[in-house]
């Protein structure tokens, strides 16, 4: 998502639009941290701009300086970034890794690496931003034991590849859905639905000194675990879950208890929990009144965002469109 004719992401979530200097700096350090910001060229041309909205534990913004700048934070900290260029190219050094940043490649400076950044005029970027613990404590929850040292990401991310390209996907949708006050910024499960997908993505498609672990076997939960899960689900359905967060509850690693699902039962968990909040979904529908009940709202407060893929999974599952299941109760 860039910027169409003018439009810019979040336009109806300003920050600030200004060309004063040490505003931009002030106000952009309220969002994210301290930072040193230096106009690199023409003055004149600075015109900076920020966009920004919380989403649960994620931040979407848009941020443009029109102008070349160089920004040096240092160490983030607390939190992590994903920048991704609409336009131009930006120069990124984090620790003793450096890119050419451009929409083909996102950078993921590491919290825990000093971050050096020369932004070039006509650079507008759309930047995610993750709590530092929100990424460590998916990581723990996916290994099943605490963090040894601090996770470190592989400083480009290459834009081409299928999960980052579904991630962008991901993170326009957020953007699209911001935009609009009835939208999915309204139904928090299908968000965290969202944010869980993203963590989960970024920390298993992106190099990192954690991957190799990750992609370790682990032997699989036993039945009676996997049968703990399922009950689990079963109760927690209507909250923001995520394969960690089910193993964590059962007392086993997030890798354990998808060998014991694939093993035991063919399927993975969140295959699980998608179909029992398919039969939530039918439940609704079918006590539902069509003259107050939408499908659209009962899908997304059952954490389905995705209209299209809701209905074919809906339609395979109870052969007929949801909506006839609410017509016709």
């Amino acid at each position: 998502m860039g910027e169409v004719r003018g439009r810019v992401p979040l336009g109806n979530r300003p920050v600030f639009d200004t060309a004063d200097l040490d505003e931009a700096r002030e106000r952009v350090a309220g969002v994210f941290c301290p930072h040193r910001l230096e106009l690199a060229g023409d003055v004149s041309r600075l015109a900076a701009r920020l966009n920004s909205v919380q989403l649960g534990a994620v931040r979407v913004n848009y941020l443009d300086y029109g102008a070349d700048v160089r920004i040096e934070p240092g160490e983030l900290g607390s939190f992590f970034l994903v920048q991704i260029p609409l336009a131009g190219s930006s120069l990124i050094r984090c620790g003793g890794q450096e890119i050419v940043s451009t929409p083909r490649l996102a950078s993921l400076p590491s919290p825990s690496e000093h971050l050096d950044m020369r932004w070039a005029a006509g650079c507008p970027q759309l930047i995610v931003k993750f709590d530092r613990s929100a990424v460590e404590g998916a990581l723990e929850r996916m290994l099943g034991e605490p963090l040894d040292r601090p996770i470190v990401f592989g400083l480009g991310m290459d834009m081409t590849t299928g999960w980052a390209r579904a991630w962008k996907a991901m993170a326009d949708l957020i953007v699209g859905e911001a935009e609009h006050d009835d939208g999915l910024a309204a139904q928090p499960l299908a968000v965290a639905h969202l944010e869980n997908a993203m963590l989960s993505s970024l920390i298993t498609g992106q190099p990192s000194n954690y991957l190799a672990r990750l992609s370790a076997p682990q032997p699989p939960a036993l039945p009676k675990v996997v049968r703990r899960a399922m009950e689990y689900v079963d109760g927690h359905a209507h909250l923001p879950l995520t394969t960690d967060e089910i193993a964590g509850a059962v007392a086993v690693s997030g890798r354990s208890l998808q060998e014991g699902f694939r093993r035991h039962l063919g399927l993975t968990p969140m295959t699980y929990l998608r179909d029992v909040r398919l039969g939530r979904v039918h439940d609704d529908l079918v006590a539902g009144d069509p003259a107050r009940c939408t499908v659209t709202g009962v899908a997304a407060r059952w954490g389905f965002p995705h209209q299209g893929r809701f209905a074919a999974l809906y339609r395979a599952r109870y052969g007929q469109a949801p909506s006839r299941t609410l017509r016709d109760g």
